[in-house]
């Protein structure tokens, strides 16, 4: 597995660049994101571990999006100092799978690479994804299909469902509904009566409501 490391703290940066070399990972480590940002387009990475605050035309976030906005979805874990609750939140509407704190144990770093290269938060291993209770969605076509046949869904539920598979098993944020869905041009009490009719058609708790940050789809 090939890891990407944007850090320009010199210490921890070679701290965690041995550390996961020793759990057998390759990772190439960066100090300035434009230099990081032309390695992503060089070579293929499973996993990025991206500061915020960094040299560089970039920070963490804007990285992030640039490269979403590139089609390059590749599972990232921002890993910074920043910890109030709204640097998370823009963490996960920039595309994060998940957003460590510093300072932090680099067990806690392996045991957070692992999940997330597990989920693999924007992969689908086959055209088929199954859903708990034997429901499953048709990515290519973009169709559910429940018990007894296929499960009718609007354009908006559909993209919202998309959005939720491309994060499985993560968090996807208000934010992150609110622009990559309506553009930021939806009431949030609308935003919600439109979510709530895609849980409708899915088993109980399928997505669960992450109270006062957004949902979750468990596919677990």
């Amino acid at each position: 597995m090939k890891i990407l490391l944007l850090e320009d703290e010199t210490i921890l940066k070679e701290s965690i660049e041995e550390f996961l070399s020793s759990k057998d990972y390759t990772v190439d480590s960066f100090e300035n994101s434009s230099d990081a940002f032309d390695a992503i387009f060089c070579k293929e990475y499973d996993l990025l571990l991206l500061d915020v605050n960094v040299p560089g035309e970039f920070n963490g976030f804007s990285l992030r999006k640039e490269l979403g906005d590139e089609g390059k979805n590749i599972p990232t874990i921002f890993v910074t100092s920043m910890s109030s609750a709204d640097a998370m939140l823009q963490g996960y509407a920039n595309g994060c799978c998940d957003y460590i704190k510093k300072p932090f144990d680099l067990i806690e770093l392996q045991l957070r690479v692992q999940h997330a290269l597990k989920s693999n938060c924007f992969k689908t291993d086959s055209d088929m994804l199954q859903l708990p209770c034997d429901y499953r969605y048709d990515v290519n076509n973009r169709k559910l299909i429940g018990i007894s046949g296929e499960i009718q869904l609007s354009k908006t539920e559909n993209d919202i469902l998309t959005l939720f598979i491309k994060h499985r098993n993560q968090i996807v944020t208000f934010e992150m509904l609110y622009e990559e869905i309506w553009e930021n041009n939806v009431e949030a009490a609308n935003a919600r009566v439109q979510i709530n009719n895609l849980r409708r058609k899915l088993p109980k708790d399928v997505i669960e409501n992450i109270y006062g940050i957004g949902y979750r789809l468990d596919c677990q």
